[in-house]
């Protein structure tokens, strides 16, 4: 069973993040989507929440692609968290040049780490290459409309989030 894992802190999940997931999930038998614990991140919502989003957003695409998704929190390091659920690849998203800076060295350190763990790379989507969580937040808290970059029931998250 070929085995992908997906990283990311996912706060909040967006358009972005699920195209990449659906591409993925064609590449794998079983994706999981790592969510990252990232306390340093001080995520404006909680695992719990974040974790829920997650399922909720790729149970479609599951039953559509055929291919088993689950969301996996984590707080350790990648590669032990590749090992955790038998991952034998790290699938991540590139939207500039600046992510790729940064996962190369990810991508060097993970194989001095590990070297049977491969990291494959997805560019995403022309339309969704501008999409950050931390930039949705900030539109979202700004009363700006988030609803290009986020599915309906994480706006409607992130509207309740601000409103209060």
């Amino acid at each position: 069973m070929r085995v992908g894992l997906y990283p990311g802190t996912f706060d909040p999940i967006t358009l972005g993040h699920i195209d990449i997931i659906r591409r993925g999930a064609s590449l794998v038998d079983r994706l999981v989507i790592g969510v990252a614990i990232n306390r340093d991140k001080g995520p404006l919502f909680s695992l719990e929440e974040r974790v829920a989003m997650v399922e909720a957003e790729c149970q479609e695409i599951s039953r559509q692609t055929g291919t088993e998704i689950i969301a996996h929190p984590f707080e350790n390091l990648l590669i032990d968290c590749a090992h955790d659920v038998g991952a034998q690849i790290i699938i991540r998203g590139l939207r500039a040049v600046a992510d790729f800076e940064y996962e190369f060295q990810m991508v060097g350190m993970n194989r001095a780490l590990d070297d049977s763990v491969e990291t494959v790379f997805l560019m995403a989507e022309a339309r969704h290459q501008a999409i950050a969580s931390k930039l949705v937040k900030e539109i979202s808290r700004l009363g700006g409309d988030v609803s290009k970059f986020v599915p309906a029931e994480v706006k409607a998250a992130l509207d309740q989030r601000f409103s209060d």
